[in-house]
């Protein structure tokens, strides 16, 4: 029997793009509506401490859901295979987001974002893994940046569901309705025939404790996580706040945080298409992700560099940088490419969920070790986080290893050799 050719448009990387559309719509809704919702909850907008507390809490919860959700849905896709993770996740987050259109308090608007975030840890690395292993060694990379780029203009939608109807409850209760919607799609897609060969092996599957018995392994991921962490710097920090870096710089402005998120990423739906291609132009994963790194040093550049002074330069400054964060694709497609078959949805669901995660902690340094312990102010506190992050990426991406040629259908030993 011939096995199947999937190509770069087939099924299986359509329903994956539109499954991280989903994904993205939901994750980045509260940054847009922020700000309306939290008024909606009785959190008074005058009050600058309440909002950044209540804030805080939602996005914080919602980011442990991904870190938990990660775990348990990657130990989850290599157990009991990649469909039944992408089904699961859909289900809960379509849930957890028709529940959120009706919380009545900050407290449960946190708890339900924490059940969506443990629903949206499992989309994206499932897919990614699904179409990896579906398509030939010579099309996964620019397949995975076509279920990134397209994907990552769920956030151009989420705002401009918003603008359009104006009411943030119906927002989140579109995006249960998209998801319920994707549940159908998936009927059409084929389980991974690399998974289904490692079933009818004798081998541990979704074992993470396999990331730490072995030095070798250990290091490969926790390099395969470091690699991303610029992502979440900028949207989480420079993008995000950028009302407050306007004011910074040259005064009063009428920036929106939520359209400085949504050019953000616009541009980087652009960038991970673009990825995919540059790394079949270079025959290296590293090379593209080099390039991007350079696009991000020479945007955070102009970003600190006093030259931004209107509200356009602004929103500009957050497209460039998104642009250059546009290596998503490539960096949780190296993450799924670094192990074998018995741990890859583990890796490609732990890795950018772990990712995410570290926001908080990137957050941490940014405010309570620079601004408040040190006493470095709002920019000068931002600069200094950024060059942190962006060497300690430097680093781990020359350390992290060639991926483009690799064969992806082996497994992983259980051994506790070094």
């Amino acid at each position: 029997m011939t096995k199947k050719q999937y190509g770069i448009l087939s099924i299986p990387v359509i329903v994956a793009a539109l499954g991280y559309f989903v994904d993205i719509y939901d994750l980045l809704l509260f940054t847009i509506v922020r700000e309306p919702s939290l008024a909606g909850l009785g959190v008074d907008l005058a009050v600058k401490q309440e909002v950044i507390s209540a804030s805080t809490k939602v996005i914080n919860w919602q980011m442990w859901g991904l870190l938990i959700g990660g775990i348990v849905w990657g130990i989850m896709g290599d157990k009991k295979g990649r469909l039944s993770v992408l089904f699961g996740s859909i289900i809960l987050y379509s849930i957890a987001n028709f529940i959120t259109g009706f919380v009545q308090t900050v407290d449960q608007y946190a708890y339900a974002r924490f059940a969506a975030g443990i629903g949206l840890a499992g989309e994206l690395g499932a897919g990614i893994t699904l179409v990896s292993e579906l398509l030939p060694k010579n099309k996964r990379g620019i397949g995975t940046s076509m279920v990134a780029g397209i994907g990552l203009f769920g956030a151009v939608a989420a705002y401009f569901t918003f603008k359009f109807t104006d009411d943030w409850r119906l927002c989140y209760k579109i995006g249960a309705g998209l998801g319920i919607m994707l549940l159908f799609l998936r009927i059409s897609v084929a389980e991974s025939g690399m998974f289904h060969q490692v079933k009818q092996q004798n081998v541990s599957r979704g074992n993470l404790l396999m990331f730490f018995n072995n030095s070798k392994r250990f290091k490969k991921y926790i390099l395969a996580i470091l690699i991303g962490m610029p992502t979440w710097f900028v949207i989480g920090i420079l993008v995000n706040f950028s009302n407050r870096f306007a004011g910074e710089f040259y005064g009063e402005n009428a920036i929106e945080s939520g359209r400085s998120i949504m050019y953000a990423y616009a541009a980087i739906a652009v960038g991970d298409i673009l990825v995919g291609f540059v790394s079949q132009y270079f025959k290296s994963r590293k090379k593209a992700l080099y390039l991007f790194y350079f696009f991000a040093i020479l945007s955070g550049i102009y970003f600190f560099s006093g030259l931004i002074q209107s509200d356009t330069e602004m929103y500009l400054a957050c497209a460039m940088l998104g642009f250059s964060t546009g290596f998503w694709a490539i960096f949780v497609t190296m993450g799924a490419e670094q192990f074998g078959t018995n741990l890859r949805a583990t890796a490609a669901t732990t890795i950018p969920n772990f990712v995410r995660g570290s926001l908080p902690l990137i957050n941490m340094m940014f405010v309570n070790l620079f601004q408040q312990n040190i006493g470095w102010s709002f920019v000068k506190s931002a600069m200094i986080t950024g060059v942190i992050v962006m060497a300690i990426t430097l680093i781990a991406a020359y350390f992290t290893e060639e991926t483009f040629h690799k064969d992806l259908n082996y497994t992983e030993p259980e051994d506790i050799k070094s």
